[in-house]
């Protein structure tokens, strides 16, 4: 072991890369304490502070009388920052993947109130509805209205890579700014199937707008995340 940290800060990250690993899997008991005494050669008071190590991280959770369990974890998404859902699962570990579920070209365009303020995109723009997976798990469901000035022909690219790579790559398009507004809701009938699920859960619902330039919309976003897969940071500055 390093002896720049301390033993019991070590076992605990040694466990924590067996769940990022997959090898112990949410809802799985995790060493216990006598477990660790054995396997570690340390004290019952080093093996405490490892699993109370583990529990403070939020990898996983104590059920008196039965032991310690990996945490169902929840994808962590800046709200503050532009940030495609591929790289965002990526950075999470997690396997992306998307499903395009319909495109079509709306002529009348679309119109979204973020954060009070009103926003036009005049048509023809592009609508384009998606499921995101991360590790074959279903975790949000987007509708984007893409700028068919700016992208024109883009329903005829793939659709299941990122669309903000797509931005920069096809059409060397920079994305300014994006304004979002998160909304709490209950996942209810016509969305649980998306989902795979049998009965309403807490979400949150995205409208955003995204910039190319200044006043220059590119497109404009309406999304359903799973509240019981999704944890949403804010960072406030003063």
């Amino acid at each position: 072991m390093d002896k720049n940290f301390p033993k019991y800060y070590l076992i605990s990250q040694e466990i924590i890369g067996r769940i990022k690993a997959n090898e112990l899997v949410p809802g799985m008991k995790v060493p216990s304490e006598n477990e660790i005494i054995d396997n570690y050669k340390v004290s019952n008071t080093t093996a405490r502070k490892a699993l109370q190590e583990i529990v403070l991280q939020g990898w996983v959770y104590k059920v008196k009388g039965k032991g310690t369990f990996v945490q169902p974890q929840k994808v962590i998404r800046s709200a503050d920052k532009i940030l495609s859902f591929t790289k965002n699962m990526l950075e999470m570990g997690y396997t992306p993947r998307t499903e395009v579920i319909h495109t079509e070209e709306i002529k009348e365009g679309y119109s979204v109130t973020v954060n009070g303020r009103f926003y036009k995109m005049k048509g023809p723009v592009y609508k384009i509805h998606r499921l995101r997976y991360a590790n074959d798990i279903p975790m949000m469901l987007e509708v984007r209205y893409i700028s068919k000035r700016l992208c024109p022909n883009i329903t005829n690219e793939n659709l299941e890579k990122s669309l903000y790579d797509l931005y920069r790559q096809k059409y060397n398009l920079n994305l300014l700014a994006s304004h979002q507004m998160l909304s709490a809701i209950m996942i209810g009938q016509g969305v649980l199937d998306f989902f795979n699920l049998s009965k309403s859960k807490p979400g949150f619902l995205v409208d955003g707008v995204t910039f190319s330039g200044n006043e220059i919309i590119l497109d404009m976003e309406k999304s359903i995340y799973r509240g019981d897969k999704y944890t949403f940071g804010v960072r406030a500055l003063g």
